[in-house]
């Protein structure tokens, strides 16, 4: 990504554990590589209700610096009303230029560069979001073309921005929940597609807003009604690109070492609940028969698996190996996206090293198997599934202390805030922050 020179602005960006974009604008005339602007550890604390929680490991003092990726710009043209600016995004260092130690940005990478480094492989990936708007009043229709064509201007706006900005959008529909749109983007890289992932849910906000129409990304906008999720689609490949996930003859057509990294994100689920459902919302669209996860399995042509193996296009003899990849289910808005890639490829790994057996496949939506299995339900609340990250050794093991500790009370507080609030009254809550 070259680095632009147009429009005033270019805003150096990071996100948080609330999963909202924070940062600063500098003059695009003195934006170069390397530029960087100062940031304070304490912001880590910032909850998704917007104050700083008491209690965190960081004060009042300290000081590190947001460093742009200047192959991480992107210039954004096209909203109305709407200047045209650059996003960079940044990563945490510490004054000295040593990596900062919560760092999400550097947690992906980190993990990106041990799965290539300790196990010869390399990752595609691609976010795809979900979200509603909000006061609509046509009559809607899950898939519909009136839905689409409702959609417009705002459809047609918001793909050109993204394209323009080299986001890389593929696909745009009317989801099946009232007034909910699906977006996606072209796979690429890991730490590419969560950056974008963060740009779409903000580009998608602005531009909407542009046309005096508004959405929300909350995982049960409305109480009793669809969710909506973010699901990341993730494939194996050697180092030259070569095929490694896909076996014809294995279980789900899956490679060994492509069965035992699914096998991690199985065995590591419970734990890992509350880093990617970490609203108390969550819970509410994580539920059987919901077109979601309740439970823990990788699954084949099953949208209710938290790992679901894609099917692939065999048409006109296409072949499979190489488009052979995988989607994990279980995410939503709340959670940062550097952190959820980063998380999907620490318990892919754990499960390589631990040498883990093949994940069972469910095949189908035949729930029966899952009982010979020993598959774990997922918490069934933010409380319980902080209780299971909190004592679980290998999940903590790869964050710094410093953000566990964070992590934990910054959404401890956020119980404790919505405590009170009806389930009706928490998805009001969220709908208006995400």
């Amino acid at each position: 990504m070259s680095i632009h020179n147009n429009g005033t602005f270019t805003f150096l960006a990071t996100t948080d554990i609330s999963a909202r974009t924070k940062g600063r604008a500098i003059s695009t005339k003195d934006f170069e590589k390397g530029a960087s602007v100062g940031w304070v550890p304490a912001n880590l604390g910032i909850g998704p209700l917007g104050h700083i929680v008491d209690g965190i490991p960081y004060d009042a003092t300290g000081d590190i610096r947001l460093v742009a990726d200047a192959d991480a710009t992107y210039e954004i043209a096209g909203i109305p009303e709407i200047p045209t600016f650059s996003l960079s995004f940044a990563n945490l260092i510490n004054t000295d230029g040593t990596p900062w130690e919560s760092c999400a940005r550097n947690f992906l990478k980190e993990a990106v560069d041990e799965l290539r480094d300790r196990h010869g492989l390399v990752m595609t990936a691609a976010f795809e979001h979900e979200f509603t708007e909000r006061h609509a009043k046509e009559a809607t229709h899950p898939f519909s073309f009136a839905s689409f064509v409702d959609g417009e201007p705002v459809g047609s706006a918001l793909f050109n921005v993204l394209e323009n900005a080299g986001v890389n959008p593929e696909c745009w529909l009317p989801e099946y929940a009232p007034y909910q749109y699906e977006l996606t983007v072209k796979p690429t890289d890991p730490v590419t597609a969560a950056d974008r992932a963060i740009l779409v849910r903000d580009i998608v906000r602005t531009v909407f807003k542009a046309y005096d129409r508004e959405v929300t990304f909350s995982p049960v906008p409305v109480a009793s009604e669809g969710g909506s999720g973010v699901h990341v689609h993730y494939g194996l490949y050697g180092t030259d690109g070569e095929v490694v996930a896909f076996d014809p003859d294995g279980p789900g057509r899956m490679s060994r070492i492509a069965s035992q990294f699914n096998a991690g994100l199985v065995k590591y689920a419970a734990p890992m609940t509350c880093l990617f459902a970490p609203l108390t919302v969550s819970y509410e669209r994580l539920k059987p028969h919901n077109w979601s996860v309740a439970q823990a399995f990788c699954g084949e042509q099953n949208r209710e698996a938290l790992v679901r193996i894609c099917p692939t296009n065999e048409a006109d003899g296409r072949t499979p190996d190489k488009q052979f990849h995988f989607e994990f289910r279980g995410g939503d808005i709340g959670a940062n996206p550097w952190i959820l890639m980063g998380m999907i490829i620490r318990a892919g790994m754990a499960g390589i090293e631990e040498n883990l057996d093949p994940v069972p496949v469910v095949t189908g939506d035949d729930y029966s198997e899952l009982e010979s299995q020993d598959n774990e339900n997922l918490p069934a609340s933010l409380k319980e599934a902080l209780d299971r990250f909190e004592t679980n050794e290998v999940v903590r093991s790869w964050f710094s202390d410093a953000w566990v500790e964070t992590f934990l009370k910054v959404k401890r507080d956020e119980i404790q805030h919505l405590k009170d609030k009806s389930i009706v009254e928490q998805c009001e809550v969220y709908a208006n922050v995400y």
